[in-house]
């Protein structure tokens, strides 16, 4: 029962990665500066939170890195409003 569970809410995480990762595309092309930030990190959290890329660690610490980026991104957003 334990492991339907967590199917279910890794399933429902990975859709909502997929959702997160069009909408930061969108944000991306259509130029909707801070947006993509803001859609981008949550994605980046949870490719690295469940590990999807167990078989290709140096993915897992890609995603890591860029979650660093998007943090400095949006904390330079905030306190500078740039």
């Amino acid at each position: 029962m334990a492991v339907l569970r967590r199917n279910a809410f890794e399933e429902t995480l990975k859709n909502l990665a997929l959702g997160l990762g069009i909408l930061s595309t969108v944000a991306i092309v259509q130029d909707w500066y801070p947006l993509n930030m803001f859609l981008s990190l949550p994605f980046c959290v949870i490719w690295w939170y469940l590990a999807w890329l167990r078989t290709e660690p140096q993915l897992k610490w890609v995603n890591i890195l860029f979650t660093g980026f998007y943090l400095y991104g949006i904390g330079r957003y905030v306190v500078l409003g740039v």
